[in-house]
């Protein structure tokens, strides 16, 4: 079987390791002689499986009993709204960087009064706007670590004087961060965690039950919380992928896995800034280690571009339509030698 190089933005690579141990577990989980996708969630090799991916969040984050970690449904856009009806009583801040924090501000909005303290929009979001204060009369002060779309990154989080509340979907354990700085955390597992079908929720337990309204039972973060991400059946196949590669990046070290994605994007950026036939979309100081965007400067030029990518067996690079062009999206799993093969079809391509 050919090697394809597979830049897409999600659903994204996995560690080859990762997909063999799912792939044996769909014949064989944890010797039942059964597949993975048949067993009950409620069996005790499935239970383990739940807790040693919630026990190895908090490892990876360092962080304490003081919160705790679920792995829901719905992907992060059920979170835009979980979010507020959890946490936001009267008033929140907002920092509006590209189409995800827009969508989780409008589902805000039916819960309480939103201040949206910045926005990129003026230029397409292509950049993370800085001067801004987060008032400490505000529930919560809510951000997006990273924007697939645009490929602008948070390199620097607000000392926040409120709750911080991050979506941090795209980049989640791709750098080494302090957690702890963050009241509650989600991440749709599909770009660097795992299979699509599940979402981590980190959440410091002193924040809840600050809320007048009714929360509807299944929105409700303490009913996870209370049974252990088995309210409902999880899904079982995506919570057993999370595991698998929470430990292939805890073999690792967060310290590592930074310094290769930098590599990574060192790369691709260097040869966008000094190949004429490229320009970025983005501001430098912003670019994102996740997802490099970038334009041909004669947009003519773009089939015969994706051609040629085509034949050098790289796939889902086309840019979103937001921003048009290219985008080649860095997740974890992604090797140093694909990058080195789309540079070299850049350099190439005349």
């Amino acid at each position: 079987m050919k090697q394809i190089h597979n830049f897409s933005a999600g659903p994204a690579i996995l560690p080859q390791e990762v997909i063999q141990n799912c792939s044996d577990a769909l014949q064989n989980f944890s010797g039942t002689n059964l597949s993975l996708i048949e067993v009950s969630h409620r069996s005790k090799e499935f239970v383990n499986v739940m807790d040693e991916a919630q026990s190895l969040v908090k490892k990876l984050m360092n962080i304490g009993d003081d919160y705790e970690v679920m792995y829901l449904q719905g992907g992060a856009s059920s979170q835009f709204l979980m979010v507020a009806m959890n946490l936001l009583e009267t008033k929140a801040a907002y920092l509006n960087t590209g189409t995800w924090s827009t969508k989780a501000i409008k589902e805000a909005k039916h819960y309480g009064a939103i201040n949206e303290l910045a926005s990129s929009a003026d230029k397409n979001f292509n950049y993370i706007p800085k001067d801004y204060t987060i008032g400490s009369d505000n529930d919560y002060f809510h951000c997006t670590s990273n924007n697939t779309i645009f490929g602008t990154q948070m390199q620097n989080f607000p000392d926040s004087p409120v709750p911080m509340i991050c979506d941090m979907s795209s980049d989640i354990f791709s750098r080494k961060i302090d957690f702890s700085a963050f009241s509650l955390i989600y991440a749709g597992a599909q770009k660097n965690m795992g299979p699509a079908g599940t979402t981590l929720v980190v959440v410091k337990k002193e924040i809840l039950n600050q809320v007048s309204r009714h929360i509807p039972t299944m929105l409700d973060y303490n009913t996870h919380i209370n049974k252990g991400s088995m309210f409902n059946t999880p899904s079982v196949f995506a919570v057993y992928g999370c595991l698998q590669t929470l430990k292939w990046i805890d073999g690792q070290g967060l310290e590592e896995i930074e310094n290769y994605n930098n590599l990574k994007a060192d790369l691709i950026y260097s040869e966008i800034d000094q190949n004429d036939m490229f320009e970025g979309t983005t501001a430098i100081e912003d670019r994102s280690i996740m997802n490099a965007t970038f334009v041909l400067k004669e947009e003519r030029l773009n089939d015969t571009f994706l051609n040629a990518c085509n034949e050098a067996n790289i796939s889902g690079l086309k840019g979103h339509r937001s921003v048009g062009g290219f985008r080649a999206s860095m997740y974890n799993a992604m090797r140093i030698e694909s990058v080195k093969v789309l540079v070299d079809v850049m350099r190439n391509f005349k």
